[in-house]
Protein backbone atom coordinates (compact mmCIF):
# COMPACT_ATOMS: atom_id res chain seq x y z
CA UNK A 1 0.00 0.00 0.00
CA UNK A 2 1.54 3.45 -0.95
CA UNK A 3 1.44 5.69 1.93
CA UNK A 4 2.18 9.67 2.48
CA UNK A 5 6.16 10.36 2.37
CA UNK A 6 7.30 10.63 5.96
CA UNK A 7 7.04 14.25 7.38
CA UNK A 8 3.95 14.84 5.11
CA UNK A 9 0.64 14.18 6.06
CA UNK A 10 -3.15 14.53 5.07
CA UNK A 11 -5.23 17.45 6.39
CA UNK A 12 -8.80 15.94 6.55
CA UNK A 13 -12.66 17.09 7.55
CA UNK A 14 -13.04 17.71 10.24
CA UNK A 15 -9.73 19.30 10.44
CA UNK A 16 -9.70 21.28 8.01
CA UNK A 17 -12.85 23.28 9.18
CA UNK A 18 -10.16 24.63 11.72
CA UNK A 19 -7.49 25.30 9.22
CA UNK A 20 -10.41 27.19 7.50
CA UNK A 21 -11.39 29.13 10.75
CA UNK A 22 -8.14 30.12 11.01
CA UNK A 23 -7.65 31.23 7.37
CA UNK A 24 -10.64 33.09 7.00
CA UNK A 25 -9.47 35.19 10.69
CA UNK A 26 -6.37 35.55 8.47
CA UNK A 27 -8.05 37.78 5.96
CA UNK A 28 -10.88 39.79 7.88
CA UNK A 29 -7.74 40.90 10.68
CA UNK A 30 -5.71 41.69 7.77
CA UNK A 31 -7.80 43.40 5.95
CA UNK A 32 -8.90 45.87 8.68
CA UNK A 33 -4.90 46.48 8.97
CA UNK A 34 -5.00 47.13 4.83
CA UNK A 35 -2.81 44.34 4.47
CA UNK A 36 -3.51 42.91 0.75
CA UNK A 37 -2.17 38.74 -0.64
CA UNK A 38 0.78 37.63 -2.35
CA UNK A 39 0.91 34.84 -4.44
CA UNK A 40 4.52 33.70 -4.88
CA UNK A 41 5.82 30.56 -6.39
CA UNK A 42 6.45 27.69 -4.37
CA UNK A 43 9.65 27.01 -5.84
CA UNK A 44 12.25 29.80 -6.65
CA UNK A 45 16.39 30.04 -8.17
CA UNK A 46 18.41 28.11 -5.36
CA UNK A 47 20.84 31.37 -5.24
CA UNK A 48 17.72 33.34 -3.88
CA UNK A 49 17.59 31.63 -0.23
CA UNK A 50 21.70 31.08 0.05
CA UNK A 51 21.72 34.78 -0.17
CA UNK A 52 19.03 35.69 1.57
CA UNK A 53 18.78 32.96 4.14
CA UNK A 54 22.05 32.63 4.27
CA UNK A 55 24.83 29.87 3.34
CA UNK A 56 25.80 28.90 6.42
CA UNK A 57 22.25 28.45 7.91
CA UNK A 58 20.95 24.94 8.77
CA UNK A 59 18.42 25.81 6.14
CA UNK A 60 20.21 26.34 3.31
CA UNK A 61 23.22 23.94 3.96
CA UNK A 62 21.23 20.78 5.22
CA UNK A 63 17.22 20.83 4.71
CA UNK A 64 16.27 22.72 1.37
CA UNK A 65 14.87 20.47 -1.34
CA UNK A 66 17.03 21.20 -4.55
CA UNK A 67 17.30 19.63 -7.59
CA UNK A 68 19.13 20.96 -11.24
CA UNK A 69 16.58 21.50 -14.38
CA UNK A 70 18.26 21.49 -17.47
CA UNK A 71 18.10 20.44 -20.87
CA UNK A 72 17.07 16.48 -21.83
CA UNK A 73 19.36 14.16 -21.31
CA UNK A 74 18.14 12.17 -23.88
CA UNK A 75 19.26 15.22 -26.22
CA UNK A 76 22.84 16.21 -24.01
CA UNK A 77 24.23 13.51 -22.70
CA UNK A 78 23.32 10.58 -24.94
CA UNK A 79 23.64 12.67 -27.97
CA UNK A 80 27.28 13.74 -26.88
CA UNK A 81 28.15 9.88 -26.11
CA UNK A 82 27.26 8.86 -29.51
CA UNK A 83 29.11 11.80 -31.19
CA UNK A 84 32.59 11.50 -29.24
CA UNK A 85 33.06 7.85 -27.40
CA UNK A 86 30.70 5.46 -28.80
CA UNK A 87 33.43 5.14 -31.65
CA UNK A 88 35.83 4.72 -28.81
CA UNK A 89 33.98 1.39 -27.76
CA UNK A 90 33.28 -1.80 -30.01
CA UNK A 91 30.57 -4.19 -30.04
CA UNK A 92 26.82 -2.92 -30.40
CA UNK A 93 24.51 -1.07 -27.79
CA UNK A 94 21.91 -3.80 -25.73
CA UNK A 95 20.29 -1.34 -23.74
CA UNK A 96 18.92 2.22 -23.06
CA UNK A 97 17.48 3.36 -20.22
CA UNK A 98 16.50 7.06 -19.31
CA UNK A 99 14.98 8.36 -15.94
CA UNK A 100 15.37 11.70 -14.83
CA UNK A 101 18.93 13.13 -15.26
CA UNK A 102 20.17 9.25 -15.93
CA UNK A 103 20.95 7.46 -18.43
CA UNK A 104 22.18 3.97 -18.45
CA UNK A 105 24.08 1.94 -21.36
CA UNK A 106 25.29 -1.41 -21.93
CA UNK A 107 27.42 -1.84 -24.69
CA UNK A 108 29.01 -5.49 -25.33
CA UNK A 109 29.90 -8.29 -28.57
CA UNK A 110 34.07 -6.73 -28.32
CA UNK A 111 36.26 -7.92 -26.22
CA UNK A 112 35.57 -6.57 -23.38
CA UNK A 113 31.74 -5.51 -22.02
CA UNK A 114 30.88 -1.96 -20.87
CA UNK A 115 28.48 -0.53 -18.35
CA UNK A 116 28.07 3.08 -18.71
CA UNK A 117 26.35 5.65 -16.54
CA UNK A 118 25.18 9.06 -17.56
CA UNK A 119 25.19 11.35 -15.41
CA UNK A 120 24.15 15.56 -15.66
CA UNK A 121 24.91 15.99 -12.11
CA UNK A 122 26.87 13.28 -10.91
CA UNK A 123 26.50 12.03 -6.68
CA UNK A 124 27.61 9.11 -4.33
CA UNK A 125 24.64 6.83 -5.06
CA UNK A 126 26.67 6.32 -9.03
CA UNK A 127 29.10 4.10 -7.19
CA UNK A 128 26.64 1.75 -5.89
CA UNK A 129 24.08 2.06 -9.21
CA UNK A 130 27.28 0.80 -11.54
CA UNK A 131 28.31 -2.07 -8.84
CA UNK A 132 24.73 -3.45 -8.58
CA UNK A 133 24.74 -3.36 -12.21
CA UNK A 134 27.98 -5.51 -12.45
CA UNK A 135 26.82 -8.15 -10.19
CA UNK A 136 23.64 -8.43 -12.48
CA UNK A 137 25.49 -8.95 -15.29
CA UNK A 138 28.01 -11.22 -13.70
CA UNK A 139 25.08 -13.50 -12.27
CA UNK A 140 23.75 -13.10 -15.70
CA UNK A 141 27.18 -14.44 -17.59
CA UNK A 142 28.74 -16.70 -15.09
CA UNK A 143 32.06 -17.24 -16.01
CA UNK A 144 32.64 -14.16 -18.02
CA UNK A 145 35.18 -11.45 -18.19
CA UNK A 146 33.84 -9.05 -15.90
CA UNK A 147 32.44 -5.43 -17.06
CA UNK A 148 34.61 -2.34 -17.16
CA UNK A 149 32.47 0.33 -15.27
CA UNK A 150 32.46 4.01 -16.59
CA UNK A 151 30.62 7.12 -15.25
CA UNK A 152 30.46 9.57 -18.08
CA UNK A 153 29.55 13.62 -16.66
CA UNK A 154 29.75 17.40 -18.29
CA UNK A 155 32.73 18.63 -18.38
CA UNK A 156 31.66 21.58 -15.58
CA UNK A 157 31.29 18.45 -13.43
CA UNK A 158 34.28 16.72 -13.76
CA UNK A 159 35.50 18.32 -9.86
CA UNK A 160 32.29 17.01 -8.39
CA UNK A 161 32.80 13.44 -9.27
CA UNK A 162 36.57 13.14 -9.06
CA UNK A 163 35.54 14.16 -5.39
CA UNK A 164 33.64 10.81 -5.23
CA UNK A 165 35.47 7.87 -4.36
CA UNK A 166 35.08 6.07 -7.51
CA UNK A 167 37.30 2.87 -7.04
CA UNK A 168 37.72 0.98 -10.43
CA UNK A 169 35.19 3.11 -11.93
CA UNK A 170 36.09 4.85 -14.79
CA UNK A 171 35.68 8.72 -15.29
CA UNK A 172 35.22 10.10 -18.49
CA UNK A 173 33.93 14.12 -19.32
CA UNK A 174 31.99 14.96 -22.32
CA UNK A 175 31.84 18.45 -23.72
CA UNK A 176 27.89 18.81 -23.73
CA UNK A 177 26.48 21.72 -25.43
CA UNK A 178 23.43 23.32 -23.90
CA UNK A 179 22.86 25.86 -25.88
CA UNK A 180 24.68 28.70 -24.47
CA UNK A 181 24.48 27.30 -20.95
CA UNK A 182 27.23 26.40 -18.62
CA UNK A 183 24.84 24.47 -16.17
CA UNK A 184 21.38 23.19 -15.54
CA UNK A 185 19.63 25.51 -13.70
CA UNK A 186 19.61 24.82 -9.98
CA UNK A 187 15.64 24.89 -8.27
CA UNK A 188 14.67 25.05 -5.02
CA UNK A 189 10.78 24.50 -3.16
CA UNK A 190 10.76 27.37 -0.61
CA UNK A 191 11.83 26.81 2.49
CA UNK A 192 10.36 29.86 3.96
CA UNK A 193 8.60 32.75 1.95
CA UNK A 194 9.93 36.47 2.78
CA UNK A 195 12.96 35.99 0.22
CA UNK A 196 10.13 35.12 -2.42
CA UNK A 197 8.34 38.39 -1.30
CA UNK A 198 11.08 40.56 -1.71
CA UNK A 199 12.18 39.09 -4.97
CA UNK A 200 8.43 39.93 -6.03
CA UNK A 201 9.13 43.20 -4.57
CA UNK A 202 12.20 44.33 -6.38
CA UNK A 203 11.17 42.33 -9.63
CA UNK A 204 7.74 44.24 -9.98
CA UNK A 205 9.36 47.56 -8.96
CA UNK A 206 6.79 47.47 -6.04
CA UNK A 207 8.52 50.44 -4.58
CA UNK A 208 6.70 52.24 -6.79
CA UNK A 209 3.57 51.62 -4.95
CA UNK A 210 5.05 52.99 -1.51
CA UNK A 211 4.41 51.34 1.64
CA UNK A 212 3.50 47.35 1.00
CA UNK A 213 1.88 45.51 3.45
CA UNK A 214 1.56 42.23 2.18
CA UNK A 215 0.41 38.83 3.42
CA UNK A 216 0.22 35.19 2.60
CA UNK A 217 -0.94 31.81 3.05
CA UNK A 218 1.13 28.31 1.84
CA UNK A 219 2.83 25.68 1.83
CA UNK A 220 6.93 25.77 2.47
CA UNK A 221 9.50 22.89 2.29
CA UNK A 222 12.53 21.82 4.48
CA UNK A 223 14.12 18.46 5.05
CA UNK A 224 14.09 17.99 8.60
CA UNK A 225 13.18 15.39 11.26
CA UNK A 226 9.72 15.40 12.14
CA UNK A 227 8.38 15.70 15.30
CA UNK A 228 5.16 17.03 16.84
CA UNK A 229 4.04 20.30 14.84
CA UNK A 230 6.64 20.41 12.50
CA UNK A 231 6.22 18.56 8.99
CA UNK A 232 9.00 18.54 5.78
CA UNK A 233 5.82 20.17 4.18
CA UNK A 234 4.44 22.99 6.34
CA UNK A 235 2.44 25.66 6.19
CA UNK A 236 3.05 29.49 7.38
CA UNK A 237 1.12 32.71 7.45
CA UNK A 238 2.75 35.58 6.38
CA UNK A 239 3.56 39.35 6.20
CA UNK A 240 5.75 41.70 4.99
CA UNK A 241 6.14 45.79 5.24
CA UNK A 242 8.37 46.88 3.03
CA UNK A 243 8.94 49.73 1.25
CA UNK A 244 11.25 52.75 0.49
CA UNK A 245 12.82 54.53 3.44
CA UNK A 246 10.78 57.61 2.27
CA UNK A 247 7.50 56.00 2.97
CA UNK A 248 8.30 55.62 6.42
CA UNK A 249 9.11 51.53 5.96
CA UNK A 250 11.90 51.59 8.47
CA UNK A 251 9.74 53.68 11.37
CA UNK A 252 9.27 51.94 14.58
CA UNK A 253 5.83 52.24 14.08
CA UNK A 254 5.64 49.95 11.70
CA UNK A 255 6.84 47.47 14.27
CA UNK A 256 4.68 48.06 16.89
CA UNK A 257 2.40 48.20 13.98
CA UNK A 258 3.06 44.54 12.77
CA UNK A 259 3.22 43.48 16.83
CA UNK A 260 -0.32 44.77 17.66
CA UNK A 261 -1.93 42.98 14.39
CA UNK A 262 -0.33 40.01 16.00
CA UNK A 263 -1.82 40.30 18.84
CA UNK A 264 -5.59 40.85 17.57
CA UNK A 265 -5.17 37.35 15.51
CA UNK A 266 -4.11 35.72 18.20
CA UNK A 267 -7.23 36.74 20.23
CA UNK A 268 -9.35 36.52 17.65
CA UNK A 269 -8.78 32.36 16.90
CA UNK A 270 -8.59 32.57 20.65
CA UNK A 271 -5.07 32.17 21.88
CA UNK A 272 -5.28 34.07 24.65
CA UNK A 273 -2.29 33.12 26.93
CA UNK A 274 0.48 33.94 24.14
CA UNK A 275 3.41 35.84 25.61
CA UNK A 276 5.68 37.99 23.13
CA UNK A 277 9.12 38.01 23.74
CA UNK A 278 11.04 40.91 21.92
CA UNK A 279 14.81 42.20 21.60
CA UNK A 280 16.92 44.06 19.15
CA UNK A 281 19.76 42.42 17.65
CA UNK A 282 21.20 45.70 16.21
CA UNK A 283 22.52 47.12 12.90
CA UNK A 284 25.22 45.39 10.71
CA UNK A 285 27.85 47.78 12.67
CA UNK A 286 26.39 46.49 16.19
CA UNK A 287 26.35 42.65 14.97
CA UNK A 288 30.09 42.79 13.74
CA UNK A 289 30.82 43.89 17.49
CA UNK A 290 29.09 41.66 19.06
CA UNK A 291 29.97 38.77 16.50
CA UNK A 292 33.57 39.81 17.54
CA UNK A 293 32.84 39.63 21.43
CA UNK A 294 30.91 36.19 21.33
CA UNK A 295 33.99 34.27 19.11
CA UNK A 296 36.15 35.86 22.26
CA UNK A 297 34.01 34.42 24.65
CA UNK A 298 33.06 31.31 23.15
CA UNK A 299 37.05 30.40 22.18
CA UNK A 300 37.42 28.97 25.86
CA UNK A 301 34.31 27.15 26.07
CA UNK A 302 33.15 26.06 22.56
CA UNK A 303 34.76 22.71 22.82
CA UNK A 304 32.41 21.81 25.93
CA UNK A 305 29.28 22.40 23.72
CA UNK A 306 27.10 20.32 21.00
CA UNK A 307 29.08 19.88 17.65
CA UNK A 308 26.45 22.35 15.66
CA UNK A 309 27.13 24.90 18.52
CA UNK A 310 31.31 24.49 17.29
CA UNK A 311 30.46 24.46 14.10
CA UNK A 312 28.18 28.00 14.48
CA UNK A 313 31.02 29.32 16.36
CA UNK A 314 33.11 29.67 13.24
CA UNK A 315 30.41 30.88 10.96
CA UNK A 316 28.04 32.67 12.56
CA UNK A 317 28.83 32.56 16.24
CA UNK A 318 24.91 34.56 16.89
CA UNK A 319 23.19 31.34 16.17
CA UNK A 320 24.60 30.06 19.35
CA UNK A 321 21.64 31.33 20.90
CA UNK A 322 19.81 29.08 18.39
CA UNK A 323 20.86 26.06 20.43
CA UNK A 324 18.29 23.47 22.27
CA UNK A 325 20.92 21.27 24.36
CA UNK A 326 20.54 21.37 27.66
CA UNK A 327 23.90 20.80 28.68
CA UNK A 328 24.95 23.87 26.76
CA UNK A 329 22.48 26.68 27.96
CA UNK A 330 24.83 27.17 31.20
CA UNK A 331 27.48 27.97 28.89
CA UNK A 332 24.90 30.14 26.97
CA UNK A 333 23.74 32.04 29.70
CA UNK A 334 27.24 33.61 30.60
CA UNK A 335 27.70 34.63 26.76
CA UNK A 336 27.46 38.76 26.37
CA UNK A 337 24.53 39.81 24.76
CA UNK A 338 23.54 41.74 21.95
CA UNK A 339 22.13 44.74 23.93
CA UNK A 340 25.42 45.60 25.38
CA UNK A 341 26.56 46.77 21.78
CA UNK A 342 24.03 48.66 20.20
CA UNK A 343 24.35 51.78 18.56
CA UNK A 344 22.08 55.23 19.58
CA UNK A 345 19.84 54.79 16.85
CA UNK A 346 18.96 51.37 17.11
CA UNK A 347 18.81 51.82 21.19
CA UNK A 348 16.02 54.39 20.25
CA UNK A 349 14.43 52.42 17.45
CA UNK A 350 14.09 49.91 19.87
CA UNK A 351 12.56 51.96 22.76
CA UNK A 352 9.78 53.75 20.60
CA UNK A 353 8.97 50.29 19.21
CA UNK A 354 8.43 49.73 23.20
CA UNK A 355 7.01 53.18 23.98
CA UNK A 356 3.94 52.52 21.25
CA UNK A 357 3.14 48.88 22.44
CA UNK A 358 2.54 50.03 26.07
CA UNK A 359 -0.56 52.62 25.61
CA UNK A 360 -2.27 50.10 23.14
CA UNK A 361 -2.18 47.66 25.46
CA UNK A 362 0.39 44.79 24.12
CA UNK A 363 2.33 43.20 26.50
CA UNK A 364 5.59 42.01 26.05
CA UNK A 365 9.05 40.77 27.67
CA UNK A 366 12.31 41.59 27.06
CA UNK A 367 14.51 39.02 26.40
CA UNK A 368 18.28 39.37 25.08
CA UNK A 369 18.60 36.06 24.44
CA UNK A 370 16.36 35.73 21.54
CA UNK A 371 17.82 35.90 17.83
CA UNK A 372 16.34 35.07 14.50
CA UNK A 373 17.65 32.39 12.53
CA UNK A 374 17.98 33.71 9.37
CA UNK A 375 20.67 36.32 7.97
CA UNK A 376 18.23 38.69 6.59
CA UNK A 377 17.35 40.14 10.01
CA UNK A 378 18.02 43.22 11.63
CA UNK A 379 17.10 45.39 14.36
CA UNK A 380 13.74 44.46 16.45
CA UNK A 381 13.08 40.47 16.49
CA UNK A 382 10.21 38.75 18.15
CA UNK A 383 8.37 35.66 18.75
CA UNK A 384 4.97 34.84 20.60
CA UNK A 385 4.96 31.81 22.52
CA UNK A 386 2.52 29.33 23.71
CA UNK A 387 2.64 27.02 26.51
CA UNK A 388 0.61 24.46 24.71
CA UNK A 389 3.48 23.74 22.80
CA UNK A 390 5.69 21.74 25.42
CA UNK A 391 9.54 22.65 25.60
CA UNK A 392 9.13 23.89 21.38
CA UNK A 393 7.12 26.60 22.28
CA UNK A 394 7.59 29.59 19.87
CA UNK A 395 3.95 29.90 17.83
CA UNK A 396 5.67 32.37 15.15
CA UNK A 397 8.30 34.16 15.21
CA UNK A 398 9.81 37.51 12.91
CA UNK A 399 11.67 40.92 12.53
CA UNK A 400 12.83 43.56 10.51
CA UNK A 401 15.41 42.88 7.61
CA UNK A 402 16.72 46.67 6.43
CA UNK A 403 19.28 45.18 3.97
CA UNK A 404 17.61 42.51 2.37
CA UNK A 405 16.54 43.99 -0.40
CA UNK A 406 20.23 44.93 -1.15
CA UNK A 407 21.78 42.08 -0.36
CA UNK A 408 19.22 40.64 -3.38
CA UNK A 409 20.18 43.44 -5.88
CA UNK A 410 17.32 45.67 -5.26
CA UNK A 411 17.02 49.30 -3.83
CA UNK A 412 16.74 50.49 -0.29
CA UNK A 413 13.32 48.68 1.49
CA UNK A 414 13.72 48.42 4.70
CA UNK A 415 11.48 46.07 6.13
CA UNK A 416 9.68 43.77 8.76
CA UNK A 417 7.81 40.46 8.28
CA UNK A 418 6.75 37.12 10.59
CA UNK A 419 5.71 33.88 9.60
CA UNK A 420 3.32 31.99 12.13
CA UNK A 421 3.62 27.63 11.66
CA UNK A 422 0.14 27.25 10.75
CA UNK A 423 0.47 23.55 12.06
CA UNK A 424 1.61 24.20 15.39
CA UNK A 425 -1.03 27.17 15.52
CA UNK A 426 -4.16 25.11 14.64
CA UNK A 427 -2.34 22.84 17.56
CA UNK A 428 -2.71 25.46 20.34
CA UNK A 429 -6.21 26.56 19.16
CA UNK A 430 -8.50 25.66 22.49
CA UNK A 431 -11.76 25.43 19.88
CA UNK A 432 -11.92 21.94 18.97
CA UNK A 433 -12.27 20.78 15.25
CA UNK A 434 -15.89 19.80 15.52
CA UNK A 435 -16.24 22.96 17.62
CA UNK A 436 -15.80 25.57 14.34
CA UNK A 437 -16.83 22.95 11.81
CA UNK A 438 -20.62 23.77 10.40
CA UNK A 439 -22.90 20.45 10.52
CA UNK A 440 -25.56 20.65 7.63
CA UNK A 441 -28.19 23.06 8.39
CA UNK A 442 -31.18 20.18 6.62
CA UNK A 443 -30.60 16.41 5.88
CA UNK A 444 -33.56 15.52 3.07
CA UNK A 445 -35.13 11.87 3.00
CA UNK A 446 -37.00 11.38 0.06
CA UNK A 447 -39.32 8.29 -0.61
CA UNK A 448 -39.21 5.63 -2.83
CA UNK A 449 -39.43 7.76 -6.78
CA UNK A 450 -38.89 11.31 -5.26
CA UNK A 451 -34.96 11.61 -5.45
CA UNK A 452 -35.65 14.56 -8.43
CA UNK A 453 -37.95 16.21 -6.71
CA UNK A 454 -35.90 16.08 -3.44
CA UNK A 455 -32.75 17.11 -5.64
CA UNK A 456 -35.08 20.36 -6.78
CA UNK A 457 -35.96 21.24 -3.08
CA UNK A 458 -32.14 20.79 -2.14
CA UNK A 459 -31.24 23.10 -5.14
CA UNK A 460 -33.48 25.77 -3.92
CA UNK A 461 -32.56 25.17 0.05
CA UNK A 462 -28.78 25.53 -1.31
CA UNK A 463 -29.87 28.82 -3.36
CA UNK A 464 -30.16 30.57 0.25
CA UNK A 465 -27.31 29.17 1.48
CA UNK A 466 -28.33 26.21 3.64
CA UNK A 467 -26.36 23.78 4.40
CA UNK A 468 -28.15 20.40 2.70
CA UNK A 469 -27.28 16.66 2.59
CA UNK A 470 -29.60 14.93 -0.04
CA UNK A 471 -30.26 11.29 1.32
CA UNK A 472 -31.33 8.60 -1.27
CA UNK A 473 -35.26 7.08 -2.28
CA UNK A 474 -33.63 3.78 -1.23
CA UNK A 475 -32.95 4.05 1.75
CA UNK A 476 -35.82 3.69 4.20
CA UNK A 477 -37.00 6.43 6.13
CA UNK A 478 -35.39 4.57 9.54
CA UNK A 479 -31.98 4.73 7.85
CA UNK A 480 -32.18 7.96 6.62
CA UNK A 481 -33.04 9.70 9.63
CA UNK A 482 -29.97 7.64 11.34
CA UNK A 483 -27.99 8.73 8.93
CA UNK A 484 -28.99 12.42 9.34
CA UNK A 485 -28.34 12.38 13.28
CA UNK A 486 -24.95 10.66 12.61
CA UNK A 487 -23.46 13.40 9.89
CA UNK A 488 -24.77 16.01 13.07
CA UNK A 489 -27.61 17.37 11.02
CA UNK A 490 -30.17 19.84 12.93
CA UNK A 491 -33.39 18.66 10.70
CA UNK A 492 -34.69 16.33 8.53
CA UNK A 493 -37.05 17.24 5.51
CA UNK A 494 -39.66 13.89 4.37
CA UNK A 495 -40.29 14.41 0.54
CA UNK A 496 -42.94 11.88 -0.14
CA UNK A 497 -45.50 12.16 -3.25
CA UNK A 498 -48.09 13.98 -0.77
CA UNK A 499 -45.73 16.11 0.38
CA UNK A 500 -44.75 17.49 -2.87
CA UNK A 501 -48.74 18.09 -3.97
CA UNK A 502 -49.49 19.48 -0.91
CA UNK A 503 -46.33 22.23 -1.10
CA UNK A 504 -45.53 21.53 2.49
CA UNK A 505 -43.19 19.05 4.18
CA UNK A 506 -42.41 18.05 7.47
CA UNK A 507 -39.34 19.32 9.46
CA UNK A 508 -38.24 17.15 11.67
CA UNK A 509 -36.23 18.94 14.94
CA UNK A 510 -33.37 15.76 14.89
CA UNK A 511 -32.31 16.51 18.66
CA UNK A 512 -35.46 17.81 20.51
CA UNK A 513 -37.93 14.65 17.49
CA UNK A 514 -40.70 17.34 17.14
CA UNK A 515 -42.10 18.14 13.75
CA UNK A 516 -43.97 20.69 11.98
CA UNK A 517 -45.31 21.45 8.71
CA UNK A 518 -43.95 23.99 7.33
CA UNK A 519 -44.75 25.28 3.29
CA UNK A 520 -42.53 24.90 0.70
CA UNK A 521 -41.65 28.85 -0.03
CA UNK A 522 -41.25 29.27 3.87
CA UNK A 523 -38.85 26.25 3.86
CA UNK A 524 -35.23 28.10 3.80
CA UNK A 525 -36.63 30.87 6.03
CA UNK A 526 -37.72 28.63 8.80
CA UNK A 527 -34.64 26.44 8.33
CA UNK A 528 -32.20 29.43 8.93
CA UNK A 529 -34.57 31.06 11.62
CA UNK A 530 -34.59 27.48 14.03
CA UNK A 531 -30.94 26.85 13.19
CA UNK A 532 -30.19 30.16 14.80
CA UNK A 533 -31.95 29.70 17.83
CA UNK A 534 -30.58 26.40 18.54
CA UNK A 535 -26.69 28.15 17.63
CA UNK A 536 -27.79 31.05 20.24
CA UNK A 537 -28.96 28.24 23.02
CA UNK A 538 -32.76 29.57 22.86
Amino acid sequence: MIKAIRGTRDLLPPETALWNFVEAAVRDVFRVYNFHEIRTPIFEETQLFARSVGEETDIVSKEMYTWEEGPDPETTLLGAWYDQRKPRYPGSLQRTTARQDLITIDISGGADTYLVELKLRPDAGVVDRLEARKRAWLAAHPGSKPPKLILAVPTWEEDRAKRIPLGEIILDSLSVNLAGEQSPQSLTLRPENTAGVVRAYIEHKLWDRGLNKLYYIGPQFRRERPQKGRYRQFYQIGAEIIGPPTAGSESPARDAELLELLATFLDRVGITDWTLQLNSIGCANDRAKYNDALRKALEPVVSKMCSDCQRRAVTNPLRVFDCKVPEDQPIIEKLPRISQFLDEPCRKHFEEVQGILKPVGVEFQLNDRLVRGLDYYTRTAFEFTHGALGAQNAILGGGRYDGLSESLGGPSAPGIGFAIGEDRLVMALKESAEAVQRKPDVYIAPLPGMNREAARLARELRHHDVITELGDENFRLKKSLETASKIGARFALVVGENEVKAGAFALKNLESGEQVSVPRSELAQKISELARKIQSGR
